[in-house]
């Protein structure tokens, strides 16, 4: 059956519609699904099914409708579980990343296209009632028959099998690739949601593959509940293991049982068909791939080497951040994919997950050490990561919890340093002063580092100053002293505008006030109440304010601010900025997730420092004191690179 033909040579006769024609048609009879408008409404669509059991338990009505309605429910609710079990493991790439098929990230352009992946679902649950209305002795099944679950799997591989292989085959035809299967394929990266992004003519299609077993095997005598069951959730298992982009069945197993490989399909081998289009057709078996001659055979070796854990590749970059606290730390994207492709905000069902959360918590605290959470690619195809540092904001401020976050801070430096990471970027609560002095402890104690730490607060610096507006004579600063404070009355002052810095040592205010320029000096003012600012229109806020304080400010003042977490905005007369951030280039690849409350491809302004470091390729750390003349240059090579103000 095999064949000594490579990937190449079994790709030569693909059309080149097949390689240029996403996107295609979109207004083909059957390609878009009836409840397209309804948005998140379309879960209404199961209110008649909720309905009937209701009726039926508390009114009147037959036992036999409220039990298949009762399963309708409960596998349609398996179903999506599934999927997002999957999902989740698919992007946990702290247990992955080295396996994986594709190393590319999803972009917010495919999550958006697979916003509705579960439509097929609330499809196959009309057509299930269909069924019954046509068979109503589905809903007196027994509950198990060894028989049926034989014939089930049985008419599946004689019958679903080859009917989908011909019919994906069919699929790959100029109309019919044009005008429907493009949407599958418009998917960069395979997912366990991708395998539920199709039109409506392939999944009614598809509903035909799936019936066939059932409907089969209950006109011959041999169904069941256990049966329905076991083929649908089977089903879409395999489907998500296809689409999972992460190798997960060894190597071994091939080597150990050869013709297994022509029995279930790998994630690698399906992989393979969304790369070379005119290969590996097959739904679960590569059987009818051997046998209808388009069977990639590089499928093995390849599959041999994503499976050995060996298909990582080293991160250029590595931006370091910690938690905000427990509703934040679901805003992750191996738990909702869709939920963190937008900024956060606390949503209604975040709330019944809390002590879940909270729990996570506390083993995260235990046990766990730095963990990657997303990636994605720059220019040149240098790749992006972020770690995470499992604590939570508060615990920054324990006392005794110092010294084990610095450690797991230090741990994860120094393995950025083996791995051949060029920058590592600390984020918020990770450079803290009062915990490392800015990432000074680390540089201090390990001088050989060829890995460069950045806090990159000098372009968070920069980024403030350029929101401040042009015609502005004074400025209000909070956390005047920190390293962010200091850089920017210094800065301030050297433009002549006058800072009202509030503080209440006198010490620190006259060390920093001795840093400026003689004939600037007296631009810096030490100030120790709110009320000192009551007629400045502009506040930078560097420390927590509360509604009391910020009454103080005068109507129509813009509150900029560099605290973490963000200030609440109290006044309505007032605008309020948002954290301090970039936009990322616009040739950034695979970028799915937003960080914290920041919109789609924005990054907080020291993650960006970090970026510009790397890709001007500096050999200084950037820890410490910010260096003020500094501020311009950093700001001039963010320009250069493309990044810009939100």
């Amino acid at each position: 059956m095999e064949r000594e033909n490579g990937a190449n040579e079994q790709n030569v006769d693909i059309p080149e519609y097949e390689r240029n024609c996403f996107p295609g048609k979109m207004d083909s009879p059957l390609f878009a699904w009836p409840w397209d408008n309804l948005g998140i409404f379309k879960y209404l669509l199961y209110g008649p099914f909720v309905a009937k059991f209701l009726h039926s338990t508390v009114w009147e009505g037959t036992q036999r409708d409220r039990r298949w309605c009762t399963h309708i429910l409960i596998l349609c609710s398996l179903r999506g579980l599934i999927h997002q079990l999957w999902s989740s493991y698919s992007n946990m790439l702290f247990l992955n990343r080295n396996r994986r098929v594709s190393q590319l990230g999803i972009d917010f352009k495919q999550i958006d296209r697979e916003w509705d992946w579960d439509n097929f679902i609330i499809l196959q649950a009309f057509v299930g009632s269909l069924a019954y209305f046509s068979f109503p002795s589905l809903a007196c099944l027994p509950l198990w028959n060894t028989k049926g679950i034989l014939c089930c799997l049985i008419l599946h591989m004689t019958v679903s099998e080859p009917l989908y292989y011909w019919t994906h085959r069919l699929m790959h035809s100029h109309h019919l690739f044009n005008n429907y299967h493009w949407l599958h394929h418009s998917s960069k990266v395979t997912h366990p949601f991708t395998a539920g992004h199709a039109t409506l003519l392939e999944h009614l299609i598809l509903c035909v593959i799936v019936g066939v077993p059932i409907i089969g095997t209950t006109l011959m005598g041999f169904g069941s509940m256990s049966m329905i069951y076991l083929y649908v959730l089977i089903f879409d298992f395999l489907r998500c293991l296809g689409h999972c982009n992460v190798e997960i069945i060894p190597h071994h197993l091939f080597k150990i049982f050869p013709f297994l490989r022509y029995v279930i399909y790998t994630p690698t081998y399906h992989g393979l068909h969304h790369k070379e289009l005119g290969t590996n057709f097959c739904l679960f078996m590569p059987l009818y791939d051997a046998l209808g001659k388009t069977m990639n055979y590089h499928s093995w070796d390849i599959h041999k080497e994503t499976s050995s854990g060996k298909n990582g590749k080293v991160p250029d970059f590595v931006f370091l951040v910690h938690v905000v606290d427990m509703m934040q730390a679901m805003h992750v994207p191996f738990l909702f994919r869709s939920f963190s492709s937008h900024p956060f905000s606390i949503m209604p069902f975040l709330i019944p997950l809390w002590p879940f959360s909270f729990l996570m918590m506390l083993i995260m605290w235990a046990k766990s050490k730095t963990f990657l959470i997303s990636f994605y690619n720059l220019r040149n195809r240098l790749l992006l990561q972020t770690w995470a540092v499992p604590r939570f904001g508060f615990q920054y401020f324990l006392p005794f919890a110092k010294e084990g976050i610095n450690n797991q801070i230090e741990e994860a430096i120094l393995r950025a340093d083996r791995l051949g990471v060029k920058v590592v970027s600390l984020a918020a609560l990770n450079k803290n002063e009062a915990l490392n002095g800015g990432g000074t402890l680390f540089v201090n104690k390990h001088p050989n580092l060829k890995v460069r730490v950045v806090h990159g607060n000098t372009l968070t610096a920069a980024v403030i100053l350029k929101e401040i507006p042009q015609e502005a004579e004074e400025v209000f600063l909070t956390g005047a002293t920190s390293k962010l404070g200091r850089a920017i009355a210094l800065y301030l002052a050297r433009r002549r505008v006058r800072v009202l810095m509030l503080t209440l040592s006198t010490e620190r205010f006259e060390k920093i006030q001795k840093e400026a320029p003689m004939d600037c000096q007296k631009f810096l003012v030490q100030v120790t109440k709110y009320k000192a600012a009551k007629e400045c229109k502009t506040w930078i806020i560097g420390k927590w304010t509360t509604a009391f304080e910020q009454y103080w400010a005068p109507s129509g003042t813009s509150f900029l601010q560099f605290v973490v977490p963000p200030i609440i905005p109290f006044r309505r007369d007032c605008t309020y900025g948002k954290l301090v951030a970039m936009k990322l280039p616009d040739d950034v690849e695979g970028l799915g997730s937003c960080e914290y409350q920041l919109q789609r491809g924005a990054v907080h302004a020291c993650h960006a420092g970090g970026v510009v470091h790397l890709l001007e390729g500096w050999s200084h750390h950037e820890v410490g004191a910010i260096d003020v003349d500094q501020i311009d240059v950093v700001w001039n090579a963010a320009i250069k690179h493309g990044l810009k103000l939100l």
